[in-house]
This record gives C-alpha cells, structure tokens and sequence, in this order.
C-alpha cells in the first residue's frame, strides 16, 4: 500500500466524522502537505512508521524544511487531519461519559496515543526503574524523551518576533495551532472542556507522561498558580468527576512549585505512587471536623492526610490547616512564614477516592533560602544535586523522580568507575561513587541493581531534604507543635 494511501486510511480510521466521500479530499489534503510526488512512495505497515515517510518525502520534494521545529509540525498537521475536531472530541468524551467516566478517559487517552499528540516513541527512551526504599518502592525516571533543541531551529527562533501567543503552552489557545521554531506543534492537539466551580477549564494529556494517563486539567484564564479553599474544592470535584485518577496542583511558590507557576494548573492521572501507599502513622484530631478522619503520613516529607465522605468539610479542615501553616513559624527547626515581608509557606495538595470517600494528602511546604543553602533550606542540598538539583515538585513529591538526562551516560560512568573499568566520571559524583565502592561488593552481575539502589536512595534523601518537619526527634517534635497550633 502506498504511503498517502495508507496515511488516509488511518484517518478514516481514527476520525469517525469522515466517511468514504472523504477520501479523495484526505488524499489530496496529505498531498498538499508532502508534495505530489509523495503519491507514489510505498509505505510502511506501522502508522507512525509510516508518518516517518511522509515527513521524509516533505523534506525530499523541498515542502518541508529540514529541521526538528519544522519537521515536527508537519508531523502535527498531518496528524491533524486524522483528528477529529475538538467539538467532536467533545461531543464523544461526553457521550462516553455517560457510560462511564472510565469509558471516557479510555477513549480520549486512546485518540491522543493514536493521533501522536501523546509521544509514545519518545517516552519509550526514558529510563525507568523501581527503588526499595525504607519509605517503600520509589519509582527513577531518566528522562531522555524531550528532544533535544535543533541548533538550526534555535537560530530560526532568536528571529521570530514575539507574538505573546499563545500566552503559554497551558493556554487554550494552544489548541490546533501550527507552531514555530520557538513554540511546539499542536495541530493535533484536543482539549476536553467541563466546568469547575462556575468556570470552564480544560482537561488534557500530557505530550510527555511521567505515568499512565498523565492529564493535565487547566484554567481557561490565564491567570498565576494559586493555593486556596477553591484549590481544594476543585480538586475534590475533579476526582468526584473521574474516580479513578488522583489530581494534585504543584505548589504557588517558586523553589518549591512546579515549573509553571504563570498558569493555574493541575496534574493528575491513572497511577497510584508511593506517597498514596504509605500508611498513617500518627492520627491527629481536628476539632471542629469531625467528619474528617486526620493523620500523619509515614513519608519523608511533612504530610497531613485528610480523610472524609464529606466533601465540603473537607476542603474547610485542608484551607484550616493551609492558612495556619502560612502563618507558622518555628525558630528552632528554622520554619519561618515570612522574611521581611515575604511569604515562604504553602501546600502541595493531591486529591483520590479511597472507595466511597475522599483523600487529601497536603505536603507542607518552605520556599525560605539561607547563606549555607542559597538554593533553599528545603530543598536538595548540595550533597545530592548530583543526582538531583531542580525544583521538588508535584511529581517528585508523591515519590516518582523525574531526573535529567545528563545522568543516563553519567551514571554508566559511574558503573565503569565502581567496577575498575576505565572511566570519565564526572567529579560531581566522585563522592558518592568512593561511598559506594567503600559499602558495597561491584560485580557485572550486580552493578546495575546496586547503582538503580544507590540512585533511589539519593532521591529518598532529597526528599528528606525537602522535608520541613524532619524525621528525628527534634523534627517530629516540632511537627507535634505545628499540629498542637490546628
């Protein structure tokens, strides 16, 4: 089968609003992509394999330029055509919906791995293994699936004239527009609209997941990272509204808030990590919310998890403990709510159903910065960045760390270096690897099993670091005082 005809077929396929009236159209829509003289290229049996030729044959017959910004939105529109319209998308996630919120999710997590928004090649190179820890199984991503910027499209986008738009990768706007050497293609991108707390936001994937239906749920406004009464109230209705993911929103302050703190966000998904197995290891009482079941996660960071059938009282007893931490302050662990004037304390709150009832886990959080630790008080020192030395957030919290790609060679290196093979290991691990070959026997067999430890360790102690209350006895001290103070 040729390449356009196949390509055709796939949007047939994935596109229901088309019929067999649509082919010649689609046909000549593809051709007008990749040039005509792509009508007679063969194809491939696999549909992204196939996608691979056509953008191939762009660049052969001078309709598509030769670079990573520019072949990717080729990709994006050829993909586009494949998609159906987001009144479409709509109309058939709510239509799903009706049978199940599971139905609904399955269908449009299906449609965004189909039509390649969700970049499934890509997050296939990433690196992932399990770590025992003494907090559980901690999950290590290397993350190699962005690519790498094209030093051709880096040129192109120091010309490109500011548009301020879309205002941000986050906004709606983003929805079906082409890109640019500076800006990602999103001409197969569909967002799900639904209204949250009077307002209409939009639920969407990922285009690289951390975790299985990895969804992002974002306000139609762009508007800054807030943490609030309403912050809890919307993700108890989000998780009210798909039972079976978890939602949470990274924190409102820089340090210890995601990378995006410009645009109200959430992230969520079909995963259940750590922090959501670890137990309760000390119950506390909220007096004035009885209907909340309250206790102290065993986790490495400063937890509270509130349990509750009552949604409403809820959210109160999650704001209650919110605006007391954001004006608490305890010299002697160094928790201080403000310097001069500045606000240092929030919350990393994630929502789930835990059967008929809903869970709050609110993660306490210090964005305060020092002399001896520039980078924050709490936040990885300078022992692990090695390993791990930007912003704890979201993610990374409920014990799944997202690492950068430097280490997947630099972590062979040191595996070279622990094992007396020749090496280039950098020096910033050095350390570390003396420790390491000082601790432990280093064979072929076991190298690769005791470094992936080694490495969930250090992200156990990073953690650690990020912890305000730490677990000794002076910081479970100061954790019973902040409690008392509810």
């Amino acid at each position: 089968m040729k390449a356009v005809e196949r390509h055709v077929n796939w949007c047939l396929e994935l596109n229901h609003d088309y019929t067999a009236l649509d082919q010649v159209y689609l046909t000549n829509r593809t051709l007008a992509l990749v040039g005509d003289e792509a009508q007679s290229l063969a194809g491939a049996e696999a549909g992204l394999d196939n996608l691979d030729l056509l953008v191939q044959a762009a660049v052969q017959n001078g309709v598509c330029e030769a670079t990573t910004a520019a072949k990717q939105i080729l990709e994006a529109e050829l993909m586009a055509l494949a998609t159906p319209l987001p009144s479409s998308v709509n109309r058939q996630f709510w239509g799903a919906y009706a049978t199940s919120p599971s139905t609904a999710t399955d269908w449009f997590y299906q449609l965004s791995r189909a039509n390649n928004y969700i970049q499934t090649r890509a997050i296939a190179k990433n690196i992932q293994f399990p770590a025992q820890t003494p907090y559980g199984e901690l999950e290590i991503t290397i993350n190699l699936s962005k690519p790498e910027k094209d030093p051709k499209d880096i040129a192109a986008a120091a010309k490109v004239k500011a548009l301020g738009y879309p205002l941000c990768q986050l906004c709606l706007e983003n929805e079906g527009y082409r890109g640019r050497a500076d800006y990602p293609a999103r001409g197969n991108h569909r967002i799900v609209r639904f209204q949250l707390n009077g307002q209409t936001w939009g639920f969407q994937y990922s285009p690289y997941a951390y975790f299985p239906e990895h969804a992002i749920f974002l306000d139609s406004v762009h508007e800054p990272m807030h943490i609030n009464r309403t912050t809890f109230t919307n993700l108890l209705a989000i998780v009210h509204m798909l039972p079976t993911y978890f939602v949470g929103s990274n924190a409102d302050l820089p340090i210890v808030g995601g990378s995006m703190l410009s645009h109200e966000h959430y992230q969520g998904g079909h995963h259940t990590f750590a922090m959501a197995k670890a137990p309760v290891e000390k119950a506390i009482n909220l007096p004035n919310y009885d209907a909340v079941e309250a206790g102290i996660v065993r986790w490495p960071m400063s937890v509270i998890r509130l349990t509750s059938a009552n949604r409403e009282q809820l959210a109160e007893a999650a704001e209650h403990i919110r605006a007391t931490w954001a004006a608490y302050s305890d010299e002697a662990v160094s928790v201080r709510a403000f310097t001069d004037g500045t606000p240092h304390h929030t919350v990393t709150p994630i929502a789930r159903r835990v059967g008929d009832a809903y869970q709050l886990d609110l993660v306490l959080r210090d964005n305060q910065t020092s002399a001896e630790y520039p980078d924050g008080i709490f936040h990885p020192h300078q022992d692990v960045q090695h390993i791990k030395r930007e912003n704890i957030g979201l993610i990374e919290v409920m014990g799944l760390a997202v690492l950068p790609a430097r280490l997947a060679n630099e972590l062979t290196e040191v595996k070279k270096y622990l094992l007396g093979q020749p090496n280039q290991i950098e020096p910033s691990h050095l350390p570390w690897a003396k420790q390491l070959q000082d601790q432990f026997t280093w064979t072929e067999t076991n190298a690769t099993g005791q470094l992936n430890e080694a490495v969930g360790r250090v992200f156990a102690r990073v953690l650690e670091d990020t912890g305000v209350f730490k677990r000794d006895e002076a910081g479970q001290a100061a954790f019973g005082r902040f409690i008392a103070a509810l």
